[in-house]
């Protein structure tokens, strides 16, 4: 058994406002902004890549909205309650979980980005309740 214990399973343990399923649904929905949305701009550091491919900046603001989008795809109507439930209730808490992530070195930032990009990107109950509409797929 490995003497190293993986920086996530630490940030758990130091920080438990959020559930290992937040910091997953935020990975995933940066992954979903870059690639199904095209959001983001190309690192300039050629050293910088990810995957095999280069890394795309994408602003905090930019992110909350592509996370509203992916709770919606994803869970539906149920979005608000199921991050509720791993402990996010409004942008400011995607925003500890991105940082928490840089400071573990899972994510990245720019000089530009700030803690505060995340807080009041929008309104939860409004955003992902209010505002949800059911499309069929050929929409």
């Amino acid at each position: 058994m490995p003497d190293e214990i993986h920086p996530l399973v630490k940030l758990l343990c130091e920080d438990r406002r959020y559930k290992l399923e937040a910091y997953q649904f935020v990975r995933a929905g940066l992954t979903y902004a870059q690639d199904d949305l095209g959001l983001g701009n190309e690192s300039s550091a050629v050293e910088e890549r990810h995957e095999g491919r280069p890394l795309k900046h994408v602003t905090g603001q930019d992110l909350c909205h592509a996370l509203r989008q992916f709770a919606h795809e994803q869970f539906g109507l149920l979005a608000r309650h199921v991050l509720a439930s791993w402990g996010i209730q409004a942008t400011s808490d995607f925003g500890e979980i991105v940082y928490n992530l840089i400071k573990i070195g899972e994510m990245t930032k720019s000089e530009e980005d700030r803690r505060e990009d995340f807080d009041k990107v929008f309104d939860f109950e409004q955003a992902l309740v209010k505002d949800f509409v059911i499309a069929s797929k050929s929409e």
